[in-house]
């Protein structure tokens, strides 16, 4: 045996054999695209943030993100999550940053780990811990020293870690792209010199940690070499990065936008952001990231905003439960089978654009080896055209393009959508028995205290809690000319009880543009002591704009009682006493050791600021559970003693809601639903956070509302259907130009079979899924295969050909044919 190599000796040996190793495997990049072990890629990614889900949930989601054709997971790193407090760092249960990422491996997949270690996100407070605004001196995200060294403190802790798992791709790990910052480029234009001071120095310290992969640095136009600025948007087309060295990357392709507390939840059509998608790889487009691919939920106190709802759905292909949504995961599922089946050649150099009519054009690539693939695109947003292109013609639907991997055959095109369609229903899975206890909001605790004027609500709170209990006492006699007097109350934000002598008086609450409220009304007093005692709540700090931790919550006044013999008295440097957070908080009655603390009595509806509990066996099945809380008003849910988030039903959505057209440029405004409904109803319950018998249910109700009509509901796919045209091919194999006839495919989740068709039609058949009916033209025979095919079958699949319907119903004529089908228990 030879002798061992002395330590600083056997150090440097291991360092040069990681820095040959990084050059043998590393990630680079040229302007075309980011090329992976010497080759350049076409990468289709798709963001699953990994603390709104559960671990459970995780292989699941990466599976399917696979499936779906992705090459690459993008995840933000959630700094509050993992430093709760300065120093002590969590990495555990939805935390478990490392176990996520090595499920992305064992999948076969790439990471793009987006650091920041500002995210915003519609998270808590942007990402970054609350304690953060409290350090002496700070200003976030500038040129201020105390930031930017918390900052590179914890990013360096996340490298080091990623470094030490080998999870790299030099180290044989799944991490080809890292991210610095994020979309800093609005404020860096607003800022001036000191906000470009911090982006230097945010590049420069990334580069400095040597993770042997690219940075990215996302909406920063003047990101310096050799760190990639992105786009981010609903379309990215018209993006050129700031070096013709450098690829042209899209980190996040929204798929629809976030839902908020008393605003319309958003949808997308996936025909437009297939269109979105294939516009920016025709102009040389190598990198596309869905923003969400699963946008999860924003369990406990996560969710930012503030006004943020708990659900984080985002119309993504993958739905908050972790359910497919068809036809968007299908219909880009086969979109990325077309692109990849270009890939070879988008790689190889740049498209030539010809134009082929007003709103038509052609962009062609072609390689060295004379393969050519071209992409027609109709950007007419009401007219179907018809072109002329390689000696052939084309038929494009408006606001389309299709894709030729040969320049002759159109394997896809944007507007027609072959895909299933699911329609999902909440299916009834059991009540509950309550029981219930008063919060008394006259009761101060010990811990509570006395101050002068009115403090600033998260100064107090520290965001420990959303609520903060302020009480003034007048000891004096009030004499109001016998009239009640008004009482004025001037927040910041976000929600606020008041009570006089105890009793409720008023409920008022902000809104996503603007948090800030007033309270003004009449109020009754006694003679002699009153009290008049506020209840000060959040919704979520803010997790985005110019110095946000500047931003206030809370009464910060005045505080006026107008209407007195005297006159108007301003109450707002009054004596004030202060008790952060519920009695109920402090009991920990959503746990059960907390719970079994008090007496708890039968439930009354619509009685204000009351907890609940209820216990419940777990639903049968696998499928998805959520809670109906559509009685109630506005509060937090706990099961097991873990936050699901807070409901707010009570808050019904204002906006336009109507037809939704995909052709068209897209906004967040565009495509709505729930207009004069709640934003939210359904809370989604984690499988994995109950026990078989048992479960403990815990909520606290601010407003006042029904919970015996509060329900437990299973997430199941009700009908199921497919459009498909007999012209439309559909691919059999990925990497080779192998094409079949066009073909319905229809599948149930969870187990279920098909237990019925509701209609079937080979000819012209009309109307939308749910809707169907027969048209003109309609093969007699047209439910004959489906039957045979379907019943009693989990998926199955029926070409599109006249034979299979017994024959040609009208000959000369473009024929569809149209399924809809219910999943089921088949018996």
């Amino acid at each position: 045996m030879a002798p061992a190599a002395p330590a600083g000796l056997a150090a440097a040996v291991l360092a040069v054999a990681l820095l040959a190793a990084s050059a043998a495997a590393a990630v680079t990049y040229d302007r075309k695209a980011v090329v992976v072990n010497g080759q350049r890629r076409i990468l289709l990614s798709g963001s699953i943030h990994y603390p709104r889900s559960v671990p459970e949930m995780w292989p699941d989601l990466i599976q399917k993100a696979k499936d779906g054709g992705l090459d690459v997971v993008q995840t933000y790193v959630f700094w509050n999550g993992h430093e709760p407090s300065p120093g002590q760092y969590y990495f555990e249960g939805r935390y478990d940053l490392v176990h996520f990422i090595k499920l992305v491996k064992q999948a076969g997949l790439y990471v793009h780990l987006r650091i920041g270690p500002y995210v915003c996100a519609e998270w808590n407070f942007g990402g970054f811990p609350v304690w953060l605004k409290y350090v002496p001196g700070i200003s976030f995200r500038t040129d201020n020293e105390p930031f930017k060294a918390e900052m590179q403190k914890f990013t360096t802790k996340i490298v080091d870690m990623m470094k030490s798992e080998g999870l790299f791709e030099w180290q044989g790990g799944p991490i080809i792209l890292s991210q610095i910052e994020n979309e800093f480029g609005p404020l860096e234009w607003d800022q001036g010199e000191p906000a470009r001071a911090y982006a230097s120095w945010a590049a420069n310290m990334a580069l400095a940690l040597n993770t042997g992969v690219p940075w990215i640095m996302c909406k920063e136009d003047d990101a310096p070499d050799p760190i990639i600025n992105t786009c981010n948007g609903f379309y990215c087309d018209w993006f050129s990065p700031n070096k013709p060295h450098k690829p042209t990357m899209w980190t996040e392709a929204w798929t629809a936008w976030y839902t908020g507390f008393g605003i319309p939840v958003p949808h997308r059509p996936v025909e437009d952001l297939a269109y979105g998608v294939a516009k920016f790889i025709q102009k040389g487009g190598s990198f596309v990231n869905y923003y969400m691919y699963h946008g999860g939920t924003n369990f406990e106190r996560t969710a930012g905003g503030p006004f943020i709802a708990t659900s984080y759905d985002y119309d993504a292909p993958i739905d908050e439960y972790g359910l497919l949504r068809e036809p968007k995961w299908g219909h880009l599922k086969e979109l990325h089978k077309a692109i990849k089946l270009c890939e070879p050649v988008l790689v190889a150099g740049d498209p030539i654009v010809a134009s082929l009519g007003n709103a038509q054009q052609a962009s062609v690539f072609r390689s060295s080896t004379g393969a050519c693939v071209a992409f027609l695109e109709n950007k007419d947003e009401v007219s179907y055209a018809r072109v002329a292109f390689n000696g052939m013609h084309y038929d494009l639907p408006p606001w389309s393009i299709s894709i030729l991997p040969d320049c002759k055959t159109t394997v896809y095109n944007t507007a027609r959508v072959g895909s299933q369609i699911s329609q999902m229903k909440m299916e009834w899975a059991g009540g509950f028995t309550w029981q219930s206890y008063n919060e008394d909001i006259n009761s101060l605790g010990e811990e509570s205290f006395t101050t002068v004027g009115l403090l600033e609500q998260i100064n107090v709170t520290r965001d420990k809690t959303d609520y903060l209990c302020v009480e003034v006492a007048q000891d004096e006699q009030f004499l109001s000319n016998g009239k009640n007097p008004t009482l004025t109350v001037m927040s910041a934000g976000h929600a606020l009880h008041i009570f006089i002598n105890g009793q409720l008086t008023g409920t008022v609450y902000g809104n996503v543009e603007d948090p800030r409220l007033t309270y003004r009304g009449n109020v009754k007093l006694w003679p002699g002591s009153n009290t008049i005692s506020c209840l000060s709540i959040a919704v979520g700090l803010p997790n985005m704009g110019e110095h946000y931790e500047t931003w206030n919550a809370g009464i910060l006044g005045p505080v006026t009682l107008d209407g007195l013999n005297e006159g108007k008295r301003d109450l707002t440097w009054q004596k004030w006493t202060y008790q952060v957070g519920l009695k109920g908080e402090t009991l920990s009655l959503h746990s059960l050791t907390g719970s079994s603390s008090v007496e708890w009595g039968e439930p009354m509806q619509k009685q204000p600021l009351t907890w609940y509990k209820a216990f419940f066996n777990a639903p049968d099945g696998d499928e998805p559970l959520a809670l109906d809380m559509s009685s109630m008003g506005k509060g937090q849910i706990w099961i097991n003693g873990q936050g699901i988030g807070r409901y707010w039903p009570g808050y019904k959505a204002s906006g336009t809601c109507g037809i939704c057209d995909y052709r068209g440029e897209y906004d967040d405004k565009k495509c709505q639903t729930n207009c004069g409904d709640s934003s939210q109803r359904w809370y989604h319950v984690p499988r994995s956070w109950l026990n078989p018998t048992g479960n403990l249910l815990v909520i606290f109700e601010e407003w006042g509302g029904d919970p015996t009509r509060i329900s437990m509901v299973k997430r199941t796919t009700g009908s199921i259907c497919a459009d498909v045209s007999e012209w439309q091919p559909s691919m059999k194999n990925w990497h080779t130009k192998d094409y079949e006839k066009a073909k319905i495919h229809l599948q149930c989740d969870h187990g279920r079979k098909i237990t019925e068709i509701k209609f079937a039609s080979f000819g012209t058949p009309q109307g939308s899924c749910g809707g169907y009916s027969e048209g003109a033209c309609h093969a007699h025979k047209s439910y004959d295969i489906f039957w045979k095919n379907c019943i009693g079958q989990e998926r199955c699949g029926v070409s599109v050909v006249p034979d299979v319907f017994g024959g040609d119903p009208c000959p000369g004529m473009m024929k569809r044919a149209v399924v809809e089908a219910i999943c089921g228990c088949f018996t």
